[in-house]
Formats: C-alpha cells, structure tokens, sequence
C-alpha cells in the first residue's frame, strides 16, 4: 500500500499543479434549493399539550414535538435559548427504501417513500437547518445505509465544509446472513460524523481492555513491580533544531526523527525506570497498561447490533436503535447539561439515553405511532422481545453463564455487550416526566386519544 509522502519530500519531477478549488464538488440535480430559500422557511405554530414537572423544576427545557420537523426547526432558529446552543444533533432519517414500516403490533409507524433527488432534498434543507442549530463546537450525526450515504456525503461537505468530516463510522446492524443471493451478506450501514467547527466537544471513547488483547498489547512485566507493560519509540518523525534535536547520553535521534522528550524530561524519565535499554543500548520508553483508559474506539464498530438483533428489551418500533450506540455518541460528543437533538426521533432512544446522561434533549417526530411509543417508553421503558429473543450464545444450557475460558472473543463481546445494553434498561425504567410536549396546530387533534394515554400511564 501506498502511503505517500510530503509534497515538500518529492524529488521527483513532472508534478500536475494542485488547483486551490480541487475539493469543491457539488451535487447537481433537479429541485435543488438555495440555502438562502431554505432559511426562509416558514416556521410553524404549535401549541402546548402538555408539561412535566419532575421535581418541581421551575424551568423544562426537554421537549417533544409532534409535527413536520422542517417548519419545527425554523421555529427553533427564532428561539434564542436553542438557536446556536444545540451541542449534539444525533439523526436516523428514513433510508429512500421506498417502503412503508410498521410496529410490532403492525400499526403503520412512518412512510419511507421518497427516492432519489426528492429524497437528497428532502435531508439537505433539514441539514441546512440544523448547521444554524449547532453550537460552534457542536458535532451532528447522520445515520444512513448503502444507498444514500454517498450522496449524502457530498452534501454534508457543502454544507458544514470538508474540513469539518470527521470519520465515517462503519456499523455491523446485524447478524451474519445466510440466504442464497449473488452478493456479500449486507450486515452493516454507516454514521457520518461531522462537526461546526475545528474546535469540538470532544471526550474520546474507550473500550475494556479484554486479557487476551491485553496480554497480545503490552507483552511484558517488570519484575520489580509486577507491572505490565509494552515497549514504544522515544523519537517521532520530523527534524527539530531545539532541545529534542540535541544528543542524548551521546546519542541522536535517528536521521529525519527527533526526540520526543527534552534531554532533561528522558533523563527523569529514566530515573524512574520509565526507560528500557535494550542489550545493544538503544532507549524505549515503556507504557504501562495500569495507566491506559482502555482500548481507544475506532471507527468500525461491532458491538451495537439494531435492538432486534441484540438480547435486549425494545419498544417494537420499526428500525429501533441499540441505546448502547446512542450511549457512545451522547458521551462522546456532549457534556452533562448540553442540548442534544433527534429530529428524526422514531422510538425515543435517543431521548431516553440523553435523559440517562443529564443531557438537555429536543425530539421530533411526525409519526403517531412515533411520539406514543417514546410516551410509552417514557412511562414503562422498553419491554422484553418475547419470541425475538433467541438465547445468548454465552449461556449455557441451564441458563448459567459460561466460564471466560470457555467462551470464543465474539462470544465475550457478546456478554460484555449485553450487561453494558441490560445497564443502560435498568436506568430506562425511570419515569421520565421532566419535559414538555408540542404538536403542530394543523395536526394536534391526532394526539388526542395518545394524551389520554399518557396521563393514565402516570
């Protein structure tokens, strides 16, 4: 594999000249607005139906709407308490499948009808709205499968910038599948994760370190303490005319490399036995697994399988989310007290696992079933899966768990994700009343006979 080199290192000759607007690409095709038009949209009057007031709170900042969220986000632009203060804007929009979805229970939950060009427009103007959302160190994740997330991407570069990509998060959804088609299993969709700005809330992820990847990562003890640990280099590349560009204990550093360290800090270092000299006398720095925070998540990630595939309790929405994955993302991208955002908000996991974090939180959807599922979940929490649930790999046959040594690496993942996912459930079963509840006038009617519900669940 090629992995290229400064153009400032090329010696070569015949270099093509690098235009300034290389990386201004567009998506071009019918409908498409201006985003002057679409800051123009019409905000949307909505009236109150109903409001919390968990422990007494003098001030509910959490609300759920139930309505077209393009109008319902040009109404939050002209409130000045939301309007740039959004820390974290999470989205599952519908996926272009051209199909309609329905519950558990075979309600018709949302239409996921449009395609193509109508489909591209119908997420930018959001997207467009949403950037005017976000707080300058906000960060907005977009989650999609195979058939738009590449179109998707284009329009997430124009309208936060490319600069502002992050990482493209590859997400395994499911089991492996074994049906007889002329293609590889599709088991996977994908999150595009984008910021405001350079500067973000930022509070890296780590997984557990597991002892088998633990021993394989830091393959050595030091006997005088019995402290694990591995052996790393104590230059980088890159040459330095300073303090990490002199010798050390008559060494240089190799040739195009410095010191990481100043002489000064390798010798303190070395007084605390911090370095390893090898039998031909060449320095490594050790470092010790006790002082790691974990195993830093990267961005293909296997262990927050659709709720329908893991051994949880669900709300029996179509497309529901692992509370896990929203659980990394929220912790992730936002501090306790920060507003969060699902315009897309489907089941309410988002909106559960923000309350579980102490995060402010703003859902909305324009589904019924939707906001009566999240209203249920917000008064019962979610339910066991019934016939769904097949039994995890990492029990045995009388239902006691497994010995570690008896289990495969997927099989610990498995358990490791389950306690995590079963964690988060037992917070779930909190009444979550501290909010208030918003519909568009034109369609509040529809949420009659669902608020009536409601103030009988509580």
């Amino acid at each position: 594999m090629a992995t290229g080199l400064s153009k400032t290192k090329w010696n070569g000759k015949n270099l093509h000249p690098i235009s300034e607007n290389i990386f201004d690409i567009h998506l071009t095709y019918p409908g498409k607005r201006s985003e002057e038009d679409i800051l123009a949209t019409q905000p949307t009057s909505t009236s109150l139906l109903w409001r919390g007031n968990e422990g007494n709170k003098k001030t509910i900042t959490n609300r759920l709407y139930y309505g077209d969220n393009l109008p319902i986000l040009a109404s939050l632009l002209e409130d000045s308490s939301i309007c740039g203060k959004v820390r974290l804007i999470y989205i599952d929009p519908p996926f272009a499948t051209n199909s309609v979805f329905q519950s558990r229970s075979q309600d018709d939950a949302y239409a996921d009808t449009l395609v193509g060009a109508s489909y591209i427009e119908f997420l930018r103007e959001r997207l467009v709205l949403l950037r005017e959302l976000l707080a300058h160190d906000g960060s907005i994740y977009v989650h999609l499968d195979q058939k738009m997330a590449f179109h998707i991407k284009i329009i997430m570069d124009e309208i936060f910038g490319r600069n502002n990509f992050q990482s493209w998060i590859t997400r395994k959804k499911c089991n492996p599948k074994n049906y007889t088609r002329k293609s590889y299993g599709n088991i996977s969709d994908y999150i595009l994760f984008y910021t405001k700005s350079s500067s973000y809330v930022w509070n890296r992820p780590h997984e557990q370190w597991s002892i088998e990847r633990a021993e394989k990562e830091y393959p050595y003890v030091e006997q005088e303490t019995g402290r694990r640990y591995k052996k790393v280099p104590i230059h980088a590349p890159g040459t330095r005319n300073g303090e990490t560009g002199k010798p050390w204990r008559g060494k240089l550093p190799p040739p195009g490399k410095h010191w990481q360290f100043p002489p000064q800090t390798l010798d303190e270092m070395d007084a605390r036995g911090e370095i390893y000299w090898s039998p031909n006398g060449n320095p490594r720095r050790k470092i010790y697994l006790d002082e790691s925070e974990g195993v830093a998540v990267q961005d293909i990630w296997v262990d927050f399988r659709d709720a329908h595939n893991q051994n949880i309790e669900i709300t029996g929405y179509p497309t529901e989310k692992n509370p896990g994955l929203l659980a990394r993302i929220i912790a992730a991208s936002s501090n306790p007290g920060d507003f969060v955002l699902d315009c897309f908000s489907g089941s309410g996991t988002t909106l559960a696992v923000a309350s579980q974090l102490n995060r402010q939180w703003i859902g909305i959807d324009n589904s019924v079933e939707a906001i009566t599922t999240t209203l249920r979940r917000f008064a019962k929490g979610t339910e066991p899966m019934g016939d769904f649930v097949s039994k995890p790999s990492f029990l045995a046959e009388n239902g006691t768990t497994r010995g570690p040594a008896e289990l495969s690496l997927w099989e610990q993942l498995e358990q490791e994700q389950t306690e995590q996912n079963n964690a988060i459930m037992q917070k779930e079963r909190k009444v979550i009343r501290d909010f208030s509840l918003y519909a568009v006038d034109a369609v509040r009617e529809d949420l009659c006979d669902v608020l009536k519900q409601w103030l009988e669940w509580i």
